[in-house]
Formats: C-alpha cells, sequence, structure tokens
C-alpha cells in the first residue's frame, strides 16, 4: 500500500501541499481533481521524489520512501510517467523502450557471459519491447527516432516506459493531455486493462471529469494543497463543497 502522511511542502511562504495525509490500496484506480493550482502535481512530484517533502512522510509497503531519490523510489515500485527530456532523443522508439525493459531484467547482458546467452536475453528484451509498442499502438513507429515523434506518439511513448518498469504504483498525471481524439483511447483503454490487475495501484490527474466518472474507484479533491474530499466518486462529485468550489468542473464536463 502506498501512503502519505502529514505531507507537506513549502515555497517560501506559500503552502503548496498542506499535511495530507492519504493511503492508496492496490486494486484501486484513484483521481486526483482540483481546480489548476490545487496542488495536484506538486502532490505527484513529492511522493515520486522530483521534490522534496518541507514535513511528512511517503512509504509504500511498510518502506519509508522519503528521503530516497526518484531513480531509488522508481526501483522500489513507483512509476511515473518519464518525461520525454530523461529519454535518449536519438535511440529509436524500440530501443528506448528495450533499455527500460532491460533495466528491470536480470540477466546474461548485466552478467557479462558467453554471447549465446546475452543473443538470447537480448532476443527476450526486445520481445517483451515489442509487445508493449504493439500494447500503446506504436509497433509501426519502433524504428523512427524518439525525437521525430509527434505530439500524440510522444504521450504514447510515455506509458509505454512506465509499463516496462513493471511498477507496483502507476502514477498518470493528465496522460491525454494534448492527443486529439483518435489518440486518447489508446491511452485510456490501457489504463483500463491495468485496472484489471489488483495487484497494482493507480493514481491518475485529470481535469475531464467523463473519464473520471469512468475510470475511478475513488476521488480524492485538493483545494490550495489541502484534501477537501475523499470518497466514492458519485458520492464525492455530489458532495456540497465540491459542488460549490468545483461547479465549474462539473458544467464543463456535462458541455
Amino acid at each position: 500500500m502506498l501512503e502519505t502522511r502529514d505531507l507537506t511542502i513549502r515555497f517560501g511562504g506559500h503552502v503548496a501541499v498542506n499535511n495530507v495525509s492519504c493511503a492508496f490500496a492496490p486494486g484501486t484506480l484513484t483521481a486526483i481533481v482540483g481546480p489548476n493550482g490545487a496542488g495536484k502535481t506538486t502532490y505527484f512530484n513529492l511522493i515520486s521524489g522530483q521534490l522534496k517533502a518541507s514535513a511528512g512522510t511517503v512509504s509504500l509497503d511498510g518502506q519509508l520512501l522519503s528521503g530516497l531519490s526518484p531513480s531509488a523510489r522508481t526501483h522500489a515500485g513507483l512509476g511515473r510517467a518519464f518525461q520525454l527530456t530523461n529519454l535518449f532523443p536519438n535511440l529509436t522508439v524500440l530501443e528506448n523502450v528495450r533499455l527500460a525493459v532491460q533495466a528491470t531484467r536480470e540477466g546474461a547482458h548485466r552478467r557479462g557471459l558467453n554471447l549465446w546467452s546475452i543473443w538470447s536475453d537480448h532476443k527476450a528484451l526486445t520481445e517483451r519491447a515489442d509487445q508493449i509498442l504493439a500494447d500503446v499502438a506504436l509497433k509501426s513507429r519502433e524504428h523512427a527516432t524518439v525525437a521525430s515523434l509527434p505530439h500524440g506518439d510522444q504521450r504514447k511513448l510515455e506509458v509505454a516506459l512506465l509499463m516496462a518498469l513493471e511498477p507496483k504504483v502507476f502514477m498518470f498525471d493528465e496522460p491525454t493531455a494534448g492527443m486529439n481524439a483518435a489518440e486518447a483511447p489508446v491511452i485510456l483503454d490501457l489504463i483500463r486493462k491495468l485496472k484489471q490487475d489488483k495487484s497494482k495501484t493507480i493514481l491518475l490527474v485529470e481535469h475531464k471529469m467523463d473519464v473520471v466518472r469512468e475510470l475511478a474507484d475513488r476521488i480524492i479533491v485538493l483545494h490550495n494543497g489541502t484534501l477537501v474530499a475523499d470518497g466514492e466518486p458519485a458520492e464525492v462529485i455530489a458532495s456540497p463543497v465540491v459542488q460549490e468550489a468545483y461547479l465549474g468542473i462539473a458544467k464543463e464536463a456535462v458541455a
């Protein structure tokens, strides 16, 4: 189970995330909603280690993650979508995904064994990378360089790399942002498939309330960095605090 306790970050006199305590169980997709500036992405960054908390803790399955680097948290099982600036833009799509698969696997490629073992291991890594690219509808672009990809394909690649890491916790921050109507369903279908694995925990920051209603088992609402609502989607959306503070979001979803 992923858990934050009294998680807080201050930037000077501004408290961006304020004493947020929340537990996220395997087999559950939790949507994190709120208006712009509510602290949603900052909360994600505190969990994944991109930002250092001013106070509070993050733990996963009883292991304290606070103080660990982002890469150490990834190794512990936290999966946050890659930013493409962290990738190898001049390598192909397939090469990038294969490297991500390789990072999670033991094998001859790490132990320096005989050439046959290394070739066999390389073949298995490539087959796994090929399967992931098929899942995200990028197989036809596998030999393209990352730098040449249009925005929609870049977002698909971010999800592919996240899948390659096989994390315990999947963290999606507006995964369909900037995608057109034809591209977004591919990512949403992938999230639906991931939900079927009840050993995985999924966190989703999403502004599109129709997507939230369909996918979420639970919604938490942040406002000015504070947790103001937490519960089942219908209950949270209908609650007075959400109706008052986020009616604009509800109207936008209906429109």
